[in-house]
């Protein structure tokens, strides 16, 4: 039995926020449902529960009874083409659903009718956007309004993703925000050169004074920054008070990550809050995956070059510009400007697990010798992590 490598993709909403993620199961018919339950069950330690819905997908000739063999989570959803429910393997299906009353995400195609004629309560109703235009597809949003809500699937494009919330969806997935677009911007807006001369600041150790001289040309900032470390995310036992406050609590070194987050907020691109989230799982995905493989001095950095890695599209700026105007370590830069260093391969990988191709995945992972299951609960970790950043 191969290992089970899993891919992501997000659910975007129509006010650009992340409000679940698709978990893509990477598996063979030779694997079957077996491989897809083991690999489910490892994650039971780091699923986030109580955390955004996880909508579990698997490839359509794979998926039969032994499915609900897992205990899915009350946040998991499963993803079910209408095809197999009617198929061969469709009465032990269906009873294992009546059985168990797991929350399904039905994909629509030529048997959707028939399959919802079943009476199985379905949460949500998948629309392949490839197959449906945007009127067919408003037509049948309202159309099944009734039996689940609508969710467009293989969204290829920001243009697409207005359409699918025109049509009546509740949400649309694929990556069509990590793409740059609009014409670029030609120069830093003040709030983002302001963050650039904090970021390079600290990373200096200047002298406290003079950082704290800088922070208070724009408050905002500051409150901005307060609230990054007071988050959940952080998890830090007592609430930071002051910049001063937390260089004492947490040195020059750690405090450089959390200023770097701020250039994010600073964007005005409407699909900001996707982009920022996406930005903090890569940071905090890129640093769970090298754990162990590099030293524990570089993990701020590894986190940077995630946090980073959207930043073109975020500031509507090239990434040498950006970087032009940073004083960032050259492996966090050749890593951004796809120029290889020792940071390339986790960034690599980072981005292979939003690509949904599986034996890339595999063969990324099985560069830097991590099993399976290690990047899978890596990613769920990142995703934990970055929720609990929100606000």
């Amino acid at each position: 039995m191969t290992e089970v490598f899993i891919s992501r993709q997000p659910l975007v909403n129509r006010q650009s926020r992340i409000i679940a993620t698709r978990l893509l199961l990477h598996l063979t018919a030779d694997d079957g449902m077996p491989a897809a339950v083991m690999a489910l069950d490892s994650l039971a330690s780091v699923w986030p529960m109580g955390g955004k819905p996880l909508f579990v997908s698997c490839p359509e000739a794979t998926i039969d009874a032994r499915l609900l063999d897992w205990s899915a989570p009350e946040n998991a959803t499963i993803e079910l083409p209408a095809t197999c429910l009617l198929g061969e393997h469709g009465p032990d299906l269906i009873a294992a659903i009546q059985t168990w009353q797991p929350t399904i995400c039905l994909h629509f195609d030529p048997q959707a009718a028939r399959a919802l004629s079943l009476g199985l309560q379905c949460r949500f109703i998948g629309f392949d956007t490839e197959c449906l235009n945007s009127a067919q597809l408003k037509l049948l949003a309202a159309r099944t309004r009734s039996q689940g809500m609508g969710i467009a699937f293989k969204v290829p494009t920001t243009a697409d993703f207005r359409a699918s919330m025109d049509a009546g969806m509740t949400a649309a997935a694929g990556w069509f925000f990590t793409t740059p677009s609009g014409v670029p911007a030609k120069t830093l807006s003040a709030s983002q050169a302001n963050i650039m001369r904090l970021v390079n600041l600290v990373r200096n150790n200047a002298e406290m004074r003079e950082i704290e001289a800088a922070l208070k040309q724009d408050v905002a900032i500051s409150y901005r920054l307060l609230r990054y470390i007071n988050s959940a995310g952080f998890g830090l036992s007592c609430e930071i008070q002051s910049f001063r406050h937390a260089v004492t609590m947490l040195g020059y070194d750690k405090l450089n990550r959390w200023l770097s987050l701020l250039l994010a907020t600073a964007s005005k691109d409407p699909l900001a809050p996707a982009l920022m989230h996406t930005s903090l799982v890569r940071a905090r995905l890129i640093e769970l995956l090298a754990t162990g493989l590099v030293d524990k001095s570089e993990y701020d950095n590894l986190f940077i070059t995630g946090a980073f890695s959207l930043l073109d599209a975020l500031l509507g700026l090239t990434m040498d510009q950006i970087l032009e105007a940073m004083r960032l370590p050259e492996p966090i830069t050749d890593a951004l400007l796809g120029k290889g260093g020792r940071y390339q391969a986790f960034l690599d990988l980072a981005l292979a697990s939003e690509a949904g191709d599986g034996p890339a995945i595999a063969e990324q992972a099985g560069m830097l010798g991590l099993t399976a299951t290690q990047f899978n609960s890596a990613q769920l970790q990142a995703l934990a992590f970055a929720d609990a950043m929100e606000f």
